[in-house]
């Protein structure tokens, strides 16, 4: 008989999760989804009405691992100071199906989105990139900031949140400072969106040419954070399927997807880095199972 599957909460998986790790294990995750090695259906997603949320379901087959995030989102927490994202992630033994672990995957979901943010970023950036600004100030701004900086070295960090106070506080946090939405965001190297805006934030207008922007908010169809003259620069997306049926920022202002970023990362597409460039992220079950099978072999190591 089988032993128990694994239960790993928050700290278990902290203890066993490197962002210096996890960003090469997001690019092969991307890659292998890209090329065609991953099976995983679209996100399935039911709202949760009221209060406001949505609860999403995502399975996927790697050439790795078997495995299903149960992820919920409930933007009415942040009133309460609660996190608005919270999962659960279950891997199965890939030969036989056992269940091998139940992690927490709220530090995941976290954690593997930036991750992703800062593959991009090393593949898109401007090498010399010295700026970088922040438009929100959350558990995305915070992690976002510690990815980055493992892929670029940056003089400046700009930060901008609806929340005047909030920005302030991560700012000071980051060693940054705090300043209006455009002013953060002209002459920057690299930019960061990740908010819970419905409307834009961010104006093409603002962007300097050859800028990499990380368009990581406004996960529902309807939802946006870059107007259209930003989206019509060179658009990447981790899943066109999924970018075409979630991303509110692709399908209102009716950009043409240039690329996957795995099929970038796998060479098989030129990054055209040199132009200005939109890595929109809506974040895919093959992440999650990436990031909780490196949680997961260290915890039996």
């Amino acid at each position: 008989m089988s032993a128990p599957p694994l239960f790993l909460d928050e700290t278990q998986v902290r203890k066993h999760l490197r962002m210096e790790d996890l960003i090469p294990a997001m690019e092969k995750a991307l890659v292998d989804f890209s090329a065609g090695q991953v099976i995983q259906p679209v996100r399935q997603v039911i709202p949760v009405d009221p209060p406001g949320g949505f609860y999403g379901i995502m399975p996927a087959l790697t050439p790795e691992s078997l495995g299903e995030k149960m992820v919920t989102f409930f933007p009415p927490n942040a009133a309460r100071g609660w996190p608005t994202h919270m999962a659960l992630i279950a891997l199965f033994d890939r030969e036989t199906g056992t269940p091998l672990a139940v992690m927490d995957g709220r530090l995941i979901t976290e954690m593997r989105t930036a991750a992703v943010s800062a593959a991009a970023t090393k593949l898109l950036a401007p090498r010399d990139a010295k700026a970088l600004a922040i438009l929100g100030s959350g558990v995305q701004a915070r992690s976002h900031v510690d990815a980055l900086r493992l892929v670029r070295q940056f003089e400046e960090i700009r930060v901008w949140s609806p929340n005047e106070e909030h920005a302030q506080q991560f700012a000071d946090e980051i060693g940054g400072k705090s300043m209006s939405a455009e002013a953060a965001v002209r002459d920057a190297d690299v930019v960061v969106t990740v908010t819970s805006s419905k409307m834009s934030i961010l104006r093409g207008a603002w962007l300097k040419p050859g800028a990499h922007v990380n368009a990581v908010g406004a996960c529902r169809p309807d939802w946006r954070e870059l107007d259209d003259d930003a989206m019509a620069n060179v658009v990447f997306v981790d899943s066109r399927e999924g970018a075409m049926k979630e991303s509110g920022d692709v399908i209102l202002s009716g950009a043409k997807i240039y690329a996957e970023l795995g099929e970038v990362l796998a060479g098989k597409i030129d990054n055209r880095a040199r132009e200005t460039t939109i890595f929109k992220s809506l974040g895919m079950a093959v992440e999650d199972i990436a990031a909780a099978t490196l949680v997961y072999r260290g915890a039996i190591a």
